[in-house]
C-alpha cells in the first residue's frame, strides 16, 4: 500500500496533469485578456466560492471529522479534464472552461497548501496530522503544475506529436482515475458502507448547490449560453483524484488510504450522476445559446 501513496498516486496525478497540459493551446491563455469578465467570475467560483459553499454545507451534515477534512481537500481542487469533457458536452464554451481549468491548476499550488492546513487543523483539532505548506506546495508543483507546463510545453514545440498522443493519454488518464477510485473504496470498504448515506448526500448537496450557484452568476453577469453553462460546469466539477492525492499527502504512507480520502473517492462516482441531468438540460439550450441573461 505504501508503494500506491509514494509512487503510483503522485505518478498518475503526473500523467493526468499532463493530459491536461497536452490539451492546452497557448491561445487558450491569451483568451483570459479578450474575455476578462467570465474568467474572473469563473475564478472566483471556483477559488473562494466553493470551498465556501462546501463549509456551509458541512455545517448541515454531522461528517466525522477526516470526512469534513476530505470534502473540503475536494473543494479547493480546480477543474480537472473531466470538467472540460462535460463542458464540451453540454454545449459550453470549450476554451474557456480549458483556460479555467488550466489557470486554477497552476495557481492550486499557492491556494490549497493554505487552505488544506487551515482545514485539518479546524476540523480534526487536536488529532490533527501535521500538516507542511512548503512541503505540500513543492509536491503539487512537482506532480500538478510541472507536467501542465510541459504538456504545454510539448504542445507548443511539437505540435504533431501532442495531436499523435492526445486522445491515448486521455484513455490513460481515465483509466487511472477508475483504478485510483477502485483502490481507495477497497482499503477503506467497511468504512465506506457505514457512510455511505451520509457522506454521498453530503456530496450530492454539495455538486448541485455548486452547479446551480455557478450558472446563477453567468445568467446574473448577462454571459453569453455556453459561457454560462462552462461557469456552471466548472463550478461544478472538481479533480477528485487531486483530492485523493492530498489526503494520501497529508496522511503520510505509513497510514494509506485514510478515509479523508473517501469523499473525493464516492465523488468521482456521484459526480456523474448529479452532472447528467444538466449536461442533458444544458444540451437543450444550445439551440438558443446566444442568449444573454
Amino acid at each position: 500500500m505504501d508503494s500506491l501513496i509514494t509512487i503510483f498516486l503522485p505518478l498518475s496525478l503526473a500523467i493526468i496533469m499532463l493530459s491536461l497540459g497536452i490539451g492546452l493551446e497557448m491561445s487558450d491563455f491569451y483568451r483570459i485578456a479578450r474575455r476578462p469578465l467570465a474568467f474572473t467570475i469563473g475564478a472566483i467560483s471556483q477559488v473562494l466560492l466553493l470551498p465556501l459553499i462546501a463549509f456551509a454545507v458541512l455545517a448541515l451534515f454531522d461528517l466525522p471529522p477526516e470526512f469534513a477534512v476530505g470534502v473540503m481537500l475536494l473543494s479547493f481542487c480546480p477543474g480537472g479534464v473531466t470538467s472540460n469533457i462535460l463542458a464540451k458536452l453540454s454545449g459550453g464554451d470549450v476554451a474557456l472552461s480549458v483556460s479555467l481549468t488550466a489557470v486554477i491548476s497552476l495557481l492550486s499550488i499557492l491556494t490549497v497548501p493554505f487552505f488544506a492546513a487551515w482545514s485539518v487543523t479546524h476540523f480534526m483539532g487536536s488529532s490533527a496530522p501535521e500538516v507542511s505548506i512548503t512541503g505540500l506546495a513543492i509536491a503539487l508543483f512537482v506532480i500538478g503544475t510541472l507536467p501542465v507546463l510541459a504538456g504545454v510545453a510539448i504542445r507548443h514545440h511539437a505540435r504533431g506529436f501532442a495531436l499523435r498522443i492526445e486522445q491515448g493519454l486521455s484513455r490513460v488518464s481515465v483509466g487511472l482515475l477508475v483504478l485510483i477510485v477502485t483502490v481507495v473504496l477497497s482499503a477503506n470498504w467497511s468504512t465506506f458502507v457505514e457512510n455511505v448515506a451520509i457522506m454521498g448526500l453530503t456530496l450530492i448537496t454539495l455538486n448541485l448547490l455548486l452547479l446551480l450557484v455557478g450558472y446563477a452568476l453567468g445568467r446574473a453577469a448577462r454571459l453569453s449560453g455556453p459561457e454560462v453553462r462552462t461557469i456552471s460546469i466548472e463550478t461544478g466539477i472538481q479533480n477528485s483524484t487531486l483530492g485523493i492525492t492530498l489526503a494520501g499527502l497529508i496522511t503520510g504512507v505509513t497510514e494509506g488510504f485514510s478515509a479523508m480520502a473517501l469523499p473525493s473517492a464516492v465523488y468521482a462516482i456521484t459526480m456523474y450522476l448529479v452532472a447528467l441531468p444538466f449536461v442533458l438540460w444544458f444540451r437543450s439550450q444550445k439551440s438558443g445559446s446566444s442568449y444573454h441573461g
